[in-house]
């Protein structure tokens, strides 16, 4: 039997760059999905370089279960039964309440949920046929202490921890565990973009400065903890929100 495959969704940059990465190194077969396929294919090649398999599966958008279900089945073909999925990729904004429309509420929701939601139903059959299987899905922390301007976005991450809840109950039974990882302030090209436009409320470091810890977290420290949370060790971990935010939320 070849290497446990793992599904990283957004792995082409950020968190979900430094999660393929981390993964591949603990000894997954890694599947680098992104809507970016340059980004993609550009994460693959940096793992293979360091001597690990890594498949790149670009151009899919979450949202859209075709294209989902068509990734999954290239991923299984090439790396074998998906065991490990990473629910990486989302979408962010800033708009005032009453700015938010219809269209952009239901995008971010198909993004950052249901996204979620169809990439899980398509993996957890291998998980169950296994009988073992790690989903982990990145939120938000803002999804616990709440965020101005961004009530679209945090709705999004608070029904991922409920998501979260819930599938861990429902496949426990079966050796799957479903966790989440809220991250706080990642200094991410995503972060910095929000920077650059005034999102913040004041700069990267200066929000460092209110951190307990006194820095702005790295996209390391949510692969170290998603590394704990797919590893064997970690079969007793379920339903769990892990909070990686340098002592903001607590």
């Amino acid at each position: 039997m070849g290497l446990r495959a793992a599904l990283v969704t957004g792995g082409g940059s950020g968190i979900g760059r430094a999660i393929s990465h981390r993964l591949a190194e603990d000894g997954f077969a890694v599947a680098v999905l992104d809507l970016n396929s340059e980004a993609a294919q550009q994460v693959a090649e940096e793992i293979r370089t360091k001597g690990h398999e890594a498949l790149p599966v670009g151009g899919v958008n979450v949202s859209d279960r075709a294209q989902v279900a068509d990734a999954v089945g290239r991923v299984r073909e090439a790396l074998g039964p998906v065991l490990v999925l990473v629910n990486n990729a989302g979408m962010t904004g800033y708009k005032r309440f009453l700015n938010i429309k219809p269209e952009l509420w239901e995008r971010m929701l198909a993004v950052n949920l249901t996204g979620p939601f169809s990439c899980t139903q398509e993996v957890v059959p291998d998980m169950v046929a296994a009988g073992w299987g790690r989903i982990v899905n990145i939120s938000s922390s803002s999804a616990q202490s709440g965020q101005q301007y961004m009530t679209h976005y945090v709705a999004s991450k608070a029904g991922l921890i409920g998501f979260t809840k819930a599938l861990a109950l429902e496949l426990g039974p079966e050796g799957i565990t479903v966790n989440t990882i809220p991250p706080g302030f990642v200094d991410t090209p995503m972060l910095r973009e929000s920077e650059e436009r005034g999102l913040l409320g004041g700069t990267v470091d200066h929000h460092a400065g209110l951190t307990p810890v006194r820095r702005p977290g790295r996209p390391g420290d949510i692969a170290a903890a998603c590394s704990f949370l797919v590893s064997d060790e970690a079969g007793y971990v379920t339903g769990q929100v892990i909070g990686v935010n340098g002592g903001r939320n607590t």
